[in-house]
């Protein structure tokens, strides 16, 4: 088993998207059906936890402070002071907001899934820090996790249905020539939220399979980190040195959860992660 800690005891009903927000020292993460957005300071054990008033499946830092949100009905902004606004407003009967990552240009790439994960029903929109909306892939069921690499040439993305992790270059905020870097065998459970460390290599949490993985540039499955809990739902590094690794879990769908399930986990000195772009919003 693999030698982690609890960082954040909780029963989170869909914990999902940490993300290291460097400036202020804290980790992000949200839980998805309870409508609410947390942070973590490692240094002090300081929490807050913000009530969104809709489901949120993403909260990403702003370059100049706050955070962008992705939400059921489109994605709003939270400025420094509190103030709640939005930015696209997009609502879809039967659909929400899901995973969302910060491209190398600044840019937000939110997803969304309908309720019913009806094939086809989700989406992967670009916007820019004005509120500009370009629908990148129209056709996803459940638009996952999304990274970059260190260079950022190719672009790395999970529709979890397809059990996939696909790759795309990447060019001036395009991805293009999308193709399979990795497959997860059946059994193992579905791909999920990922994130990309200073090797290239692509961590992914499997929801149902109990476990991270790492895999190389080229597609190559080198390590496996096993967890207590059955629904690791995402990974992201942080901590000072960008070596910690923390996964956010969910208690969902199960019915006998985990005493963990639904906790904020860490597992320290697990690589070298990559400084997050801010949203330029």
């Amino acid at each position: 088993m693999t030698a982690y800690e609890v960082a954040v005891r909780a029963r989170a009903e869909l914990g999902e998207g940490p993300t290291w927000d460097a400036a202020a020292g804290r980790l992000i993460w949200v839980d998805i059906l309870s409508r609410r957005v947390h942070t973590y300071d490692p240094a002090s054990g300081r929490r807050t936890v913000r009530a969104t008033g809709q489901h949120v499946g993403a909260a990403k830092p702003r370059t100049g402070g706050g955070l962008v949100l992705n939400l059921r009905d489109g994605v709003g902004l939270v400025d420094p002071d509190g103030t709640f606004r939005r930015l696209h407003h997009d609502p879809v009967p039967g659909r929400r907001g899901n995973d969302a990552a910060v491209a190398p240009d600044g840019s937000l790439w939110a997803g969304t899934m309908r309720y019913d994960e009806a094939p086809g029903g989700g989406t992967l929109t670009r916007l820019t820090g004005d509120g500009t909306a370009e629908v990148v892939l129209s056709d996803a069921t459940v638009s996952n996790g999304t990274g970059w690499s260190p260079d950022g040439r190719l672009m790395y993305y999970v529709d979890s249905p397809t059990r996939r992790i696909d790759v795309f270059d990447f060019d001036g905020g395009r991805a293009t020539g999308r193709r399979p870097l990795a497959r997860i065998e059946e059994g193992a459970g579905f791909p999920d939220g990922l994130t990309v460390d200073a090797d290239g290599c692509v961590w992914v949490a499997l929801w149902d399979g109990a476990a991270i993985r790492r895999y190389t540039p080229a597609g190559t499955l080198d390590r496996v980190l096993r967890l207590p809990v059955p629904r690791p739902t995402a990974c992201a590094f942080g901590g000072p040195g960008l070596t910690d690794l923390y996964v956010t879990t969910a208690r969902t769908g199960l019915t006998a959860p985990h005493p963990l399930s639904g906790s904020l986990l860490v597992v320290r000195d697990a690589g070298r992660g990559l400084p997050q772009p801010t949203f330029a919003g």
